[in-house]
Protein backbone atom coordinates (compact mmCIF):
# COMPACT_ATOMS: atom_id res chain seq x y z
CA UNK A 1 0.00 0.00 0.00
CA UNK A 2 1.14 3.55 -0.70
CA UNK A 3 0.53 4.56 2.91
CA UNK A 4 2.49 1.70 4.51
CA UNK A 5 5.65 3.78 4.80
CA UNK A 6 3.93 6.65 6.60
CA UNK A 7 2.19 4.18 8.95
CA UNK A 8 5.54 2.62 9.84
CA UNK A 9 7.05 6.02 10.48
CA UNK A 10 4.16 7.10 12.69
CA UNK A 11 4.22 3.82 14.64
CA UNK A 12 7.93 4.26 15.31
CA UNK A 13 7.40 7.87 16.40
CA UNK A 14 4.61 6.89 18.78
CA UNK A 15 6.84 4.19 20.26
CA UNK A 16 9.52 6.81 20.94
CA UNK A 17 6.92 8.93 22.72
CA UNK A 18 5.99 5.90 24.83
CA UNK A 19 9.60 5.33 25.84
CA UNK A 20 9.98 9.01 26.80
CA UNK A 21 6.66 8.97 28.73
CA UNK A 22 5.38 11.72 26.45
CA UNK A 23 2.57 9.92 24.65
CA UNK A 24 -0.82 11.38 25.44
CA UNK A 25 -3.83 9.08 25.51
CA UNK A 26 -7.41 10.19 24.94
CA UNK A 27 -9.60 10.07 28.02
CA UNK A 28 -13.31 10.65 28.51
CA UNK A 29 -14.12 13.17 31.23
CA UNK A 30 -17.67 13.83 32.41
CA UNK A 31 -18.05 16.92 34.57
CA UNK A 32 -20.25 16.24 37.59
CA UNK A 33 -19.80 19.68 39.15
CA UNK A 34 -17.26 22.49 38.99
CA UNK A 35 -14.95 20.46 41.25
CA UNK A 36 -15.80 16.83 40.49
CA UNK A 37 -15.68 14.68 37.39
CA UNK A 38 -15.73 11.09 36.15
CA UNK A 39 -12.56 10.15 34.26
CA UNK A 40 -12.90 6.93 32.25
CA UNK A 41 -15.36 5.65 34.86
CA UNK A 42 -13.36 6.85 37.91
CA UNK A 43 -15.07 9.53 40.01
CA UNK A 44 -12.54 12.18 41.01
CA UNK A 45 -12.07 15.45 42.82
CA UNK A 46 -10.76 17.60 39.98
CA UNK A 47 -7.95 20.13 39.96
CA UNK A 48 -7.62 19.94 36.19
CA UNK A 49 -9.82 22.58 34.54
CA UNK A 50 -9.50 26.31 33.89
CA UNK A 51 -13.02 27.05 35.14
CA UNK A 52 -11.55 29.39 37.74
CA UNK A 53 -14.77 31.12 38.78
CA UNK A 54 -17.13 28.18 38.37
CA UNK A 55 -19.04 29.93 35.59
CA UNK A 56 -19.46 26.87 33.34
CA UNK A 57 -22.35 25.89 35.62
CA UNK A 58 -23.52 29.26 36.90
CA UNK A 59 -27.36 29.37 36.64
CA UNK A 60 -27.43 32.72 34.82
CA UNK A 61 -24.78 31.62 32.32
CA UNK A 62 -26.43 28.26 31.64
CA UNK A 63 -29.88 29.87 31.29
CA UNK A 64 -28.59 32.43 28.79
CA UNK A 65 -27.00 29.67 26.73
CA UNK A 66 -30.13 27.51 26.80
CA UNK A 67 -32.44 30.34 25.76
CA UNK A 68 -30.31 31.23 22.74
CA UNK A 69 -29.60 27.59 21.82
CA UNK A 70 -33.33 26.88 21.68
CA UNK A 71 -33.51 29.25 18.71
CA UNK A 72 -30.32 28.43 16.78
CA UNK A 73 -27.51 25.87 17.13
CA UNK A 74 -24.78 27.42 14.98
CA UNK A 75 -23.86 30.69 13.26
CA UNK A 76 -23.94 29.15 9.79
CA UNK A 77 -21.35 31.47 8.31
CA UNK A 78 -18.19 33.39 9.02
CA UNK A 79 -18.67 36.63 10.91
CA UNK A 80 -17.45 38.56 7.86
CA UNK A 81 -20.30 37.21 5.71
CA UNK A 82 -23.51 36.48 7.64
CA UNK A 83 -22.49 34.94 10.97
CA UNK A 84 -22.30 38.09 13.11
CA UNK A 85 -25.64 38.14 14.91
CA UNK A 86 -27.00 40.74 17.35
CA UNK A 87 -25.58 38.58 20.16
CA UNK A 88 -22.11 38.74 18.57
CA UNK A 89 -22.40 42.50 18.31
CA UNK A 90 -23.58 42.78 21.92
CA UNK A 91 -20.72 40.60 23.16
CA UNK A 92 -18.16 42.74 21.32
CA UNK A 93 -19.64 45.82 22.99
CA UNK A 94 -19.66 44.10 26.40
CA UNK A 95 -15.99 43.10 26.05
CA UNK A 96 -14.91 46.59 24.92
CA UNK A 97 -16.77 48.17 27.85
CA UNK A 98 -15.34 45.62 30.30
CA UNK A 99 -11.79 46.12 29.01
CA UNK A 100 -12.15 49.90 28.77
CA UNK A 101 -11.14 49.94 25.09
CA UNK A 102 -12.67 51.50 22.00
CA UNK A 103 -13.45 48.20 20.33
CA UNK A 104 -13.14 44.41 20.38
CA UNK A 105 -13.09 41.61 17.80
CA UNK A 106 -14.28 38.05 18.42
CA UNK A 107 -12.38 34.93 17.32
CA UNK A 108 -13.47 31.26 17.33
CA UNK A 109 -10.88 30.42 20.04
CA UNK A 110 -8.11 31.94 22.08
CA UNK A 111 -5.60 30.11 19.88
CA UNK A 112 -7.15 31.72 16.80
CA UNK A 113 -7.09 35.15 18.45
CA UNK A 114 -3.37 34.89 19.21
CA UNK A 115 -2.26 33.52 15.86
CA UNK A 116 -4.63 35.73 13.88
CA UNK A 117 -3.66 38.94 15.65
CA UNK A 118 0.08 38.33 15.45
CA UNK A 119 0.14 37.30 11.81
CA UNK A 120 -2.04 40.30 10.94
CA UNK A 121 -0.27 42.99 12.96
CA UNK A 122 3.41 41.97 12.66
CA UNK A 123 4.89 42.70 9.22
CA UNK A 124 7.89 41.58 7.20
CA UNK A 125 10.01 44.62 8.10
CA UNK A 126 9.35 44.13 11.81
CA UNK A 127 10.83 42.19 14.73
CA UNK A 128 8.92 40.31 17.41
CA UNK A 129 10.34 39.38 20.83
CA UNK A 130 8.50 36.43 22.38
CA UNK A 131 8.88 35.07 25.92
CA UNK A 132 10.25 31.52 25.76
CA UNK A 133 7.48 30.25 28.05
CA UNK A 134 4.57 31.84 26.19
CA UNK A 135 1.63 29.67 25.23
CA UNK A 136 2.09 27.67 22.02
CA UNK A 137 -0.44 29.86 20.21
CA UNK A 138 1.66 32.97 20.84
CA UNK A 139 4.85 31.21 19.79
CA UNK A 140 3.18 29.82 16.65
CA UNK A 141 1.75 33.23 15.80
CA UNK A 142 5.14 34.91 16.18
CA UNK A 143 6.84 32.24 14.07
CA UNK A 144 4.14 32.37 11.40
CA UNK A 145 4.36 36.14 11.08
CA UNK A 146 6.62 37.67 8.47
CA UNK A 147 8.81 39.31 11.11
CA UNK A 148 12.26 38.49 12.44
CA UNK A 149 11.63 36.23 15.43
CA UNK A 150 13.53 36.55 18.72
CA UNK A 151 13.04 34.62 21.98
CA UNK A 152 13.69 36.22 25.36
CA UNK A 153 13.86 34.96 28.95
CA UNK A 154 11.74 36.99 31.36
CA UNK A 155 14.21 36.14 34.11
CA UNK A 156 16.74 38.33 32.29
CA UNK A 157 14.86 41.52 31.42
CA UNK A 158 18.11 43.49 31.19
CA UNK A 159 19.23 41.32 28.30
CA UNK A 160 15.90 41.88 26.51
CA UNK A 161 16.33 45.63 26.95
CA UNK A 162 19.86 45.50 25.54
CA UNK A 163 18.83 43.33 22.61
CA UNK A 164 15.99 45.60 21.57
CA UNK A 165 18.08 48.75 21.99
CA UNK A 166 20.84 47.28 19.84
CA UNK A 167 18.53 46.11 17.05
CA UNK A 168 15.75 48.70 17.09
CA UNK A 169 17.08 50.69 14.15
CA UNK A 170 17.04 47.63 11.89
CA UNK A 171 13.24 47.32 11.87
CA UNK A 172 10.19 49.34 11.00
CA UNK A 173 8.29 48.18 14.09
CA UNK A 174 9.17 46.00 17.07
CA UNK A 175 6.76 44.04 19.26
CA UNK A 176 7.09 42.47 22.72
CA UNK A 177 4.68 39.55 23.13
CA UNK A 178 3.90 37.96 26.48
CA UNK A 179 1.37 35.99 28.44
CA UNK A 180 0.17 37.85 31.52
CA UNK A 181 -0.10 34.57 33.47
CA UNK A 182 2.11 31.67 32.43
CA UNK A 183 -0.10 28.64 32.22
CA UNK A 184 2.25 25.93 33.45
CA UNK A 185 3.27 27.51 36.78
CA UNK A 186 1.01 30.51 37.44
CA UNK A 187 3.85 33.05 37.29
CA UNK A 188 2.89 36.61 36.38
CA UNK A 189 4.71 38.68 33.78
CA UNK A 190 6.37 41.87 35.02
CA UNK A 191 4.36 44.11 32.72
CA UNK A 192 5.57 47.50 34.05
CA UNK A 193 9.18 46.54 33.34
CA UNK A 194 8.30 45.32 29.86
CA UNK A 195 6.31 48.49 29.21
CA UNK A 196 9.29 50.60 30.32
CA UNK A 197 11.43 48.85 27.71
CA UNK A 198 8.74 49.27 25.09
CA UNK A 199 8.30 52.97 25.73
CA UNK A 200 12.03 53.72 25.71
CA UNK A 201 12.48 51.95 22.39
CA UNK A 202 9.24 52.79 20.59
CA UNK A 203 8.09 49.17 20.81
CA UNK A 204 4.50 47.85 20.89
CA UNK A 205 3.25 45.61 23.71
CA UNK A 206 0.94 42.67 22.98
CA UNK A 207 -0.36 40.85 26.08
CA UNK A 208 -2.41 37.66 26.22
CA UNK A 209 -4.66 37.73 29.30
CA UNK A 210 -6.01 34.20 28.75
CA UNK A 211 -5.48 33.18 32.39
CA UNK A 212 -5.83 36.70 33.75
CA UNK A 213 -9.27 37.80 32.57
CA UNK A 214 -11.81 37.49 35.37
CA UNK A 215 -9.13 36.43 37.87
CA UNK A 216 -6.82 39.39 38.53
CA UNK A 217 -7.33 43.10 39.05
CA UNK A 218 -9.83 45.09 41.13
CA UNK A 219 -12.56 44.58 38.52
CA UNK A 220 -11.26 41.37 36.94
CA UNK A 221 -9.70 42.81 33.82
CA UNK A 222 -6.50 40.86 34.40
CA UNK A 223 -2.84 41.42 35.17
CA UNK A 224 -2.74 44.57 33.03
CA UNK A 225 -5.23 46.08 35.47
CA UNK A 226 -3.55 44.55 38.53
CA UNK A 227 -0.17 46.03 37.59
CA UNK A 228 -1.66 49.32 36.33
CA UNK A 229 -0.36 48.78 32.81
CA UNK A 230 -3.60 48.86 30.82
CA UNK A 231 -2.97 52.23 29.19
CA UNK A 232 0.54 51.09 28.23
CA UNK A 233 -0.50 47.93 26.35
CA UNK A 234 -1.73 48.52 22.80
CA UNK A 235 -3.19 45.06 22.17
CA UNK A 236 -4.88 42.91 24.80
CA UNK A 237 -5.89 39.40 23.83
CA UNK A 238 -8.23 37.24 25.87
CA UNK A 239 -10.20 34.04 25.88
CA UNK A 240 -13.79 33.19 26.77
CA UNK A 241 -12.93 29.57 27.59
CA UNK A 242 -11.30 29.87 31.02
CA UNK A 243 -12.66 32.12 33.79
CA UNK A 244 -15.51 33.21 31.49
CA UNK A 245 -16.54 29.57 31.24
CA UNK A 246 -17.37 29.26 27.55
CA UNK A 247 -15.61 29.25 24.20
CA UNK A 248 -13.89 31.75 21.93
CA UNK A 249 -11.26 34.46 21.99
CA UNK A 250 -11.08 38.21 21.53
CA UNK A 251 -8.78 41.12 20.88
CA UNK A 252 -9.50 44.41 22.64
CA UNK A 253 -7.90 47.67 21.54
CA UNK A 254 -8.39 50.79 19.50
CA UNK A 255 -10.99 51.02 16.74
CA UNK A 256 -8.16 51.23 14.20
CA UNK A 257 -6.51 48.00 15.42
CA UNK A 258 -9.79 46.12 15.57
CA UNK A 259 -10.87 47.32 12.11
CA UNK A 260 -7.53 46.13 10.73
CA UNK A 261 -7.98 42.71 12.33
CA UNK A 262 -11.54 42.52 11.03
CA UNK A 263 -10.16 42.93 7.51
CA UNK A 264 -6.95 40.89 7.73
CA UNK A 265 -7.02 38.28 10.52
CA UNK A 266 -7.44 35.07 8.56
CA UNK A 267 -8.21 32.88 11.57
CA UNK A 268 -11.20 35.13 12.20
CA UNK A 269 -12.80 35.67 8.80
CA UNK A 270 -12.05 32.21 7.37
CA UNK A 271 -13.72 30.55 10.38
CA UNK A 272 -17.40 30.09 11.07
CA UNK A 273 -18.50 32.51 13.78
CA UNK A 274 -19.15 31.36 17.32
CA UNK A 275 -22.63 29.91 17.92
CA UNK A 276 -24.95 32.69 19.13
CA UNK A 277 -25.68 30.73 22.31
CA UNK A 278 -21.97 30.83 23.20
CA UNK A 279 -22.08 34.62 22.87
CA UNK A 280 -25.18 34.81 25.07
CA UNK A 281 -23.47 32.73 27.75
CA UNK A 282 -20.34 34.92 27.63
CA UNK A 283 -22.41 38.09 27.99
CA UNK A 284 -24.02 36.64 31.11
CA UNK A 285 -20.62 35.50 32.41
CA UNK A 286 -19.08 38.96 32.11
CA UNK A 287 -22.02 40.35 34.09
CA UNK A 288 -21.36 37.77 36.82
CA UNK A 289 -17.68 38.75 36.91
CA UNK A 290 -18.71 42.37 37.43
CA UNK A 291 -21.55 41.73 39.90
CA UNK A 292 -20.01 38.91 41.97
CA UNK A 293 -16.44 40.02 42.81
CA UNK A 294 -16.49 37.67 45.79
CA UNK A 295 -15.80 34.77 43.41
CA UNK A 296 -12.48 36.35 42.48
CA UNK A 297 -11.71 37.11 46.13
CA UNK A 298 -12.46 33.55 47.25
CA UNK A 299 -10.33 32.16 44.42
CA UNK A 300 -7.35 34.28 45.51
CA UNK A 301 -7.81 33.14 49.11
CA UNK A 302 -7.94 29.47 48.07
CA UNK A 303 -4.81 29.86 45.91
CA UNK A 304 -2.86 31.45 48.76
CA UNK A 305 -4.03 28.72 51.14
CA UNK A 306 -3.00 25.94 48.74
CA UNK A 307 0.45 27.42 48.16
CA UNK A 308 1.14 27.77 51.87
CA UNK A 309 0.02 24.21 52.55
CA UNK A 310 2.02 22.72 49.66
CA UNK A 311 5.14 24.48 50.93
CA UNK A 312 4.47 23.46 54.54
CA UNK A 313 4.32 19.74 53.61
CA UNK A 314 7.65 19.97 51.77
CA UNK A 315 6.55 20.00 48.13
CA UNK A 316 8.35 22.32 45.71
CA UNK A 317 6.02 24.96 44.33
CA UNK A 318 7.58 26.34 41.16
CA UNK A 319 6.50 29.92 41.75
CA UNK A 320 5.94 31.02 45.33
CA UNK A 321 6.61 34.73 44.80
CA UNK A 322 4.17 37.23 46.33
CA UNK A 323 3.12 38.37 42.86
CA UNK A 324 1.90 34.88 41.97
CA UNK A 325 0.43 33.97 45.36
CA UNK A 326 -3.16 34.54 44.20
CA UNK A 327 -2.72 32.67 40.92
CA UNK A 328 -5.07 29.67 40.61
CA UNK A 329 -2.43 27.76 38.63
CA UNK A 330 0.10 25.97 40.82
CA UNK A 331 3.01 23.94 39.46
CA UNK A 332 4.58 21.35 41.77
CA UNK A 333 8.01 20.39 40.45
CA UNK A 334 8.83 16.67 40.21
CA UNK A 335 11.60 16.69 37.60
CA UNK A 336 11.39 13.62 35.40
CA UNK A 337 8.43 12.89 33.13
CA UNK A 338 8.10 9.24 34.21
CA UNK A 339 7.87 10.27 37.84
CA UNK A 340 5.17 12.86 37.16
CA UNK A 341 3.11 10.38 35.14
CA UNK A 342 3.30 7.75 37.88
CA UNK A 343 2.25 10.22 40.57
CA UNK A 344 -0.70 11.41 38.49
CA UNK A 345 -1.84 7.82 37.92
CA UNK A 346 -1.50 6.97 41.61
CA UNK A 347 -3.62 10.00 42.50
CA UNK A 348 -6.24 9.02 39.93
CA UNK A 349 -6.54 5.62 41.60
CA UNK A 350 -7.24 7.50 44.84
CA UNK A 351 -9.94 9.62 43.20
CA UNK A 352 -7.90 12.78 42.67
CA UNK A 353 -7.36 14.30 39.23
CA UNK A 354 -4.22 16.45 39.04
CA UNK A 355 -2.60 16.23 35.59
CA UNK A 356 1.08 15.59 34.97
CA UNK A 357 2.72 18.12 32.67
CA UNK A 358 5.87 16.97 30.92
CA UNK A 359 7.96 17.66 27.81
CA UNK A 360 7.48 18.96 25.22
CA UNK A 361 4.93 21.16 27.01
CA UNK A 362 7.65 22.10 29.53
CA UNK A 363 11.43 21.85 29.39
CA UNK A 364 13.19 18.55 30.02
CA UNK A 365 13.80 17.95 33.69
CA UNK A 366 10.95 20.22 34.80
CA UNK A 367 7.97 17.82 34.66
CA UNK A 368 5.38 18.81 37.20
CA UNK A 369 1.91 18.38 38.60
CA UNK A 370 -0.34 21.23 37.51
CA UNK A 371 -2.93 22.01 40.18
CA UNK A 372 -5.68 24.31 38.93
CA UNK A 373 -8.07 25.83 41.45
CA UNK A 374 -11.69 26.93 41.22
CA UNK A 375 -13.46 29.35 43.55
CA UNK A 376 -15.79 26.45 44.41
CA UNK A 377 -12.98 24.35 45.92
CA UNK A 378 -13.19 24.26 49.70
CA UNK A 379 -10.22 24.44 52.05
CA UNK A 380 -10.99 20.90 53.19
CA UNK A 381 -10.87 19.63 49.60
CA UNK A 382 -7.57 21.41 49.03
CA UNK A 383 -6.14 20.04 52.27
CA UNK A 384 -7.10 16.48 51.39
CA UNK A 385 -5.62 16.84 47.91
CA UNK A 386 -2.32 18.28 49.17
CA UNK A 387 -1.80 15.48 51.70
CA UNK A 388 -2.66 12.82 49.11
CA UNK A 389 -0.20 14.44 46.72
CA UNK A 390 2.50 14.48 49.38
CA UNK A 391 1.98 10.78 50.06
CA UNK A 392 2.01 9.92 46.35
CA UNK A 393 5.27 11.81 45.83
CA UNK A 394 6.84 10.26 48.96
CA UNK A 395 6.06 6.78 47.61
CA UNK A 396 8.15 7.48 44.51
CA UNK A 397 11.65 5.95 44.24
CA UNK A 398 14.48 8.48 43.94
Amino acid sequence: MNDERIHQRLAASLERLDVAHQRRMRRCVEAVSTTECIVDGQRCLSFATNDYLGLTRHPRVVAAFAEAAAMQSGAGSSALIAGRSPLHQELENVIAAFEGTESAVLFPSGFAANTGALISLVGQDDAVFCDRENHASLIDGCRASAAKFFVYDRMNIARLNESIARRRGEFDAVFIVTDSVFSMDGTLAELPQLCDIAERSGTTMIVDEAHGTGVFGPTGRGVCELQRAEHRVAVRIGTLSKAIGGLGGFVAGSTLICDWLWNTARSQFFSTALPPAVCAAAIAAFRVVIEEPERRQILASRAQFARRLLTDVGLEVISSSPAASASPIIGILLGEAERAVRVSRRLMDLGLFIPAVRPPTVAAGTARMRMSLCSDHTESQITAAVYQLREAVAAEPW
